[in-house]
């Protein structure tokens, strides 16, 4: 509901280079910029930015649009939310929803709001000595955080009650909608309103602009789950968030140290060690990578020492490993975690530990040859084929060396041999590296497992021609006019696919209304995906010679001639049902008069 001449102004505003800029790294090519993607992980660069049509898009991953998509993606926001971050960078008011006459709906402002009054709650039940007597004994006995640290962290309890959060948050002026859109209430079967958290320690999570985003709450008994933690809101992903980041940030340029749970992080900033950061109560994620890049150039992975500890360090390398940064791990003896080991050893040593940890091909190196007995023959040449598979799959030709060293001394194996092994074995992951990209791009041919148009891969032709419609009226004002006004004859029921039909439906509404056409607009119908999907039709015309009124006509036409030959193939297919129907119902009548 917000006006489409707001919403441009906006657009016309916050200049696309600069906002992306401030989270990617651009450089110039040609008329364009280049930098790394944020939405996918890559080292070499597909993602572009366009000025000149104030768009981007990632010929790696698909991902495209204008600012306001790029908002969207970048900080998970709705289409609304994305506006309204952007008018706040370019000073704009935007009218309320009273003014518009529009649904009032959550937004993440609000929800910002609506946790600061619950932490602050959470936080008066803690220091109370009868709510929160079992919390701060948890807190300051068993976890020995000191009052400061408790504070810091602005840890809080949430009392063992179904509804003291939700009658304070009501009447602080939050609604039931905000409630539960904010992970903080739901509502029971018989439509009854109850706290979520409930008799837990509670962590509030805050984001690095200070804002207190979410909540993770650990159970002071036996119920489960152990940890609770808030589901996506309209102003919080998990997949995007980092415990502990808004403090670290400040200290991590050099190194960062990653955990596996709120505790390890708050006692290794306790202790003294204020760049370490953890996951929300899930594993790694590539979108936690490629935001652990944007603030340091190491990391040291501190997880427990048990086997799905192991599991989450390997995939955490893995994925940092495809952002390009370097990672080392902290191997523990003597203690389960961090905290423990802290608690038993002292700083000191945790210190040591620190400065001793292994890189990541060591520590994988010591987990294969603890597989196998490499005093044998046998147990050496297994152990040797799964090294030399590790080092094969290197990027860097200096480390691939410099680890087949390291390799040979430990196998006792010579390097040269190691080498063959390893070049073999770098051949054969890229003939599977072009079979498959030989098979994603036959698929992609024929559209298959398009996610954004999933009816392209029934009729391709239709679908290609649909592209040709859509790309040039998305591009040319006059092409745009000529279907708008009935000069070539096309309309949306001639389009297959649902994708195809919706963004001309909606191309038309708006070239025929008083504002007239706006790409940005569309942002509001469409999904970040299927912007992307309409800035890659855009680019797909550009890079065409022959773009004219003919071009159209002659799509317009072979849209045409396919809904004819599929209106003409159902009818014939439906009047061979009828007289199928028809001879079977005879047959039938005449069964049951012979009966009688």
């Amino acid at each position: 509901m917000i006006p489409k001449e707001v919403i441009e102004e906006i657009r016309y505003r916050c200049d696309i280079e600069d906002v992306i800029g401030t989270y990617v790294s651009l450089k110039r090519a040609g008329s364009n910029r280049h930098g790394l993607c944020p939405f996918h992980s890559e080292k070499s660069p597909s993602f572009t930015v366009f000025p000149a049509t104030k768009s981007f898009y990632c010929f790696g991953c698909g991902a495209g649009g204008d600012v306001i998509t790029f908002v969207q993606k970048i900080e998970n926001l709705d289409y609304v939310g994305a506006v309204e971050s952007l008018a706040t960078r370019a000073g704009i008011a935007i009218p309320n929803n009273d003014t518009l006459g529009g649904t009032p709906t959550v937004s993440r402002k609000r929800i910002y709001e609506m946790n600061l009054e619950a932490a602050k709650f959470f936080r008066s039940a803690l220091f109370d000595p009868v709510l929160g007597a079992e919390g701060m004994k948890y807190l300051v006995e068993n976890r020995r955080l000191s009052g400061a640290t408790i504070k810091r962290f602005g840890l809080g309890f949430a009392p063992n009650d179904f509804g003291m959060l939700t009658m304070h948050l009501k009447k602080c002026g939050f609604s039931e909608s905000e409630l539960i859109a904010g992970f903080l209430s739901k509502k029971s079967q018989r439509g009854t309103l109850f706290d979520l958290f409930r008799n837990r320690i509670m962590f509030p999570v805050i984001d690095t602009s200070g804002n207190i985003v979410a909540f993770g709450g650990r159970v002071m008994d036996d119920s489960k789950p152990k940890y609770l933690n808030s589901s996506d809101t309209p102003g919080f992903k998990k997949s995007r968030v980092l415990f502990g980041l808004n403090y670290a940030k400040e200290h991590c340029a050099e190194e960062l140290i990653l955990c596996e749970g709120y505790m390890d992080t708050i006692a290794m900033h306790a202790a003294g060690f204020g760049n370490a950061v953890a996951t929300l109560g899930t594993a790694i994620t590539s979108d936690h990578a490629r935001l652990i890049a944007r603030y340091t150039k190491r990391v040291i992975i501190n997880y427990d020492s048990d086997d799905a500890g192991q599991r989450a360090a390997d995939k955490a390398m893995q994925l940092l490993d495809e952002v390009g940064v370097p990672v080392r791990v902290l191997k523990l003896e003597g203690a389960k975690d961090a905290d423990e080991f802290i608690k038993k050893f002292g700083v000191d040593a945790f210190r040591n530990l620190l400065k001793g940890s292994s890189t990541a091909f060591d520590f994988k190196m010591d987990k294969i040859l603890a597989k196998y007995n490499v005093a044998t023959a046998e147990g050496k040449i297994r152990a040797a084929r799964e090294v030399t598979t590790l080092i094969a799959s290197t990027y860097s030709g200096v480390e691939r060396e410099l680890y087949l060293a390291a390799a040979s001394e430990r196998l006792g194996i010579s390097a040269e041999g190691l080498a063959n092994d390893v070049k073999r074995a770098r051949a054969k992951q890229a003939r599977e590296a072009r079979q498959k990209e030989s098979r994603e791009l036959q698929l992609s041919a024929r559209n298959f497992g398009d996610r954004v148009n999933p009816d392209a891969a029934k009729d391709p032709a239709a679908a290609a021609a649909e592209e040709v419609v859509l790309g040039l009226c998305l591009l040319y004002p006059e092409h745009r006019r000529l279907c708008a006004g009935g000069q070539v004859a096309l309309n949306a029921e001639d389009f297959f696919t649902d994708f195809g039909r919706r963004v001309f439906s909606a191309m038309m509404k708006a070239e025929k209304s008083e504002n007239g056409f706006y790409f940005s607009a569309l942002g509001e119908e469409f999904s970040p995906d299927e912007m992307g999907r309409l800035v890659r039709l855009q680019q797909d015309r550009q890079a065409l010679q022959n773009n004219g009124k003919e071009v159209l006509i002659d799509a317009a036409r072979a849209l045409r001639d396919r809904r004819r030959a599929r209106e003409a193939g159902a009818g014939g297919l439906e009047g061979a049902l009828a007289a199928r129907r028809a001879m079977m119902n005879k047959k039938n009548d005449e069964t049951e008069k012979g009966r009688t």
